[in-house]
């Protein structure tokens, strides 16, 4: 069709089911969205049914013209979904597997009459909106951090004061958790109050404890009329406080209790019963002395999604566009397909080579620009693969690691993997106050100075330029606003260097038992089909 003409050469009378995909590649936004969207476009032709994709990125697979029935290469905005939608006469809109982008149109196109298949615009916006969301959670009964709705700076600043810092500032209806700050101190809260308003200025500001020290689980599934049809626990090997798109994820899950398992599952089916969840969502869940807590629920698929259809053999995604379009849903079985002999990791890619200057640490806003995911025997395995595949170079040329871990509980955290790295013949260098603590608890540890120490040699920096060192661990000290430390520019200069550089000290301590267990020199090339054994197909309607 043209715009300002008078008439098509086509027949709008198939009344399709319009896909709408996930716009321009940015972080936060990429191919795992268009995954979703392929898999939804070859479920709805498997079942006869005609689709209409709408996305405007050339580098998709979902724009491709043998993908769907009819491509719009149109910008995602409500004024062009009503075009297309009207002119389609669309028997239905899925905007729940592009991404964040066709997600929050839910609401409005719902109020122009159109009409969301699958979960409703209400329960979506339930979902986004922070404040209606963890109000929710207190009417179910479930576990959350401690929260308030902002108001004003100094509420805030009450409530911070009164839980202890550090807080979560969290704004609705945003992706990749932009403007989603930890403040350590009044100053940082006030600044991220500001960007966050800013940000999310006509929904609600939440702020929330932020709990230290506790595991992030996650749980991917797909529900049919609230009720759970199939899913995946995930764990984070990094704490909370980074985003999961930053985050090495471990499925199955290898370091949760039994009873954490069936608690998270409990949980999530309780939310999608109350929110009446038909098709994809992802939750995300705290976990610290087996206790769990909701972060947030995201109703839609999640950038995990291909990552654990492919780890499990069942496709997620089809799944839930089954359910979302009302036809027979696929009930795998689960305990089958949780009983797997191998273990796939999921690590992130990231440019900080690319971006001048920028503190490259791992936080609640996401920064990593694509990722990979390997197979392994085991979590050791599985570990060093997705580290090699992402292009991290293991520390094998000089043996020199150069250590700042932080935080006196980073630094006992890490002992016992300090003490291992020497019992592997590694050479550990470090900036005062790690130097002397390993000293003192009995690891060889040599001293190197930091950037305040201009006179002092020798410098960590002047071993960086040199390429003296194999691997940099360099731990923030909190997660207070970047300042220029010591700290910023050992681990600014390792990027800009390319020396290899972890800032997580569970990410750390996992390469250190990684490089002790598994025999590099063995790894075996196995496909994908070695490991994974699909699923057998058994489609039925879902009761009730």
């Amino acid at each position: 069709c043209t715009y300002n003409g008078t008439e098509h050469d086509l027949e709008f009378n198939d009344h399709g089911v319009m896909v709408l995909g996930c716009g321009a590649y940015r972080i936060g936004s990429s191919c795992e969205f268009d995954w979703s969207a392929v898999s939804t476009l070859r479920t709805l032709r498997k079942l006869n049914m005609k689709s209409v994709v709408v996305n405007f990125n050339p580098e998709t697979v979902s724009t491709d013209y043998d993908e769907s029935d009819r491509l719009y290469f149109e910008e995602i905005s409500i004024e062009r979904i009503m075009d297309i939608y009207e002119l389609e006469s669309s028997s239905g809109v899925i905007v729940s597997v592009g991404g964040q982008l066709p997600n929050n149109l839910a609401v409005p196109l719902h109020a122009q009459g159109v009409k969301i298949l699958g979960t409703s615009a209400d329960s979506i916006d339930n979902a986004e909106d922070r404040k209606r969301f963890s109000a929710t959670l207190d009417e179910l009964g479930i576990d959350q951090p401690e929260w308030v709705e902002l108001t004003s700076i100094q509420e805030a600043k009450d409530f911070a004061d009164r839980v202890s810092y550090p807080v979560l500032v969290r704004p609705s209806y945003v992706l990749s958790g932009a403007a989603m700050n930890v403040a350590s101190n009044a100053e940082d809260l006030e600044s991220y109050l500001g960007q966050a308003a800013e940000l999310s200025s006509e929904f609600p500001v939440v702020i929330s404890k932020f709990i230290l020290g506790a595991k992030e689980i996650e749980i991917d599934a797909v529900a049919n009329k609230g009720k759970l049809v199939v899913f995946a626990i995930s764990e984070h090997v990094e704490n909370a406080g980074v985003h999961s798109g930053d985050a090495s994820l471990v499925l199955p899950a290898q370091k949760l209790y039994q009873e954490t398992i069936k608690r998270v599952k409990k949980t999530a089916a309780k939310i999608a019963m109350a929110l009446n969840i038909t098709g994809p969502f992802n939750c995300q869940f705290l976990s610290k002395d087996n206790d769990i807590k909701v972060i947030e629920c995201n109703l839609r698929a999640s950038r995990s999604f291909p990552f654990v259809s492919k780890t499990y053999g069942t496709n997620f995604i089809e799944t839930a566009t089954r359910a979302m379009v009302g036809a027979p849903v696929e009930i795998p079985d689960v305990r089958n397909m949780h009983d797997v002999d191998y273990v796939a990791i999921k690590a992130p890619m990231f440019s900080f080579t690319r971006l001048h200057g920028v503190d490259p640490i791992l936080r609640v806003e996401m920064s990593s620009t694509g990722e990979v995911a390997c197979f392994g025997e085991n979590q050791y395995e599985a570990f060093l693969k997705s580290l090699i595949s992402a292009g991290f170079r293991l520390p094998n040329r000089t043996k020199n690691i150069l250590l700042r871990t932080g935080p006196m509980i980073s630094k006992v955290d890490f002992l016992e993997s300090a003490r291992l790295l020497v019992k592997m013949d590694y050479h550990l260098f470090g900036t005062e106050g790690t130097h002397k603590f390993f000293v003192e608890n009995g690891v060889q540890c040599k001293l190197v100075h930091a950037p305040d120490q201009p006179n002092s040699f020798p410098q960590a920096i002047d071993y960086l330029r040199e390429k003296f060192f194999d691997l940099v661990i360099s731990v923030p000290r909190d997660l207070s606003k970047t300042e220029q430390t010591n700290g910023y520019y050992i681990r600014r200069t390792a990027v800009d260097y390319s020396v290899p550089l972890l800032t997580n000290i569970q990410a750390a301590r996992l390469l250190v038992a990684a490089l002790d267990r598994v025999d590099i020199n063995n790894f075996q090339v196995r496909t994908w089909n070695d490991y994974v054994t699909p699923i057998p197909t058994n489609y039925q309607k879902m009761l009730g």
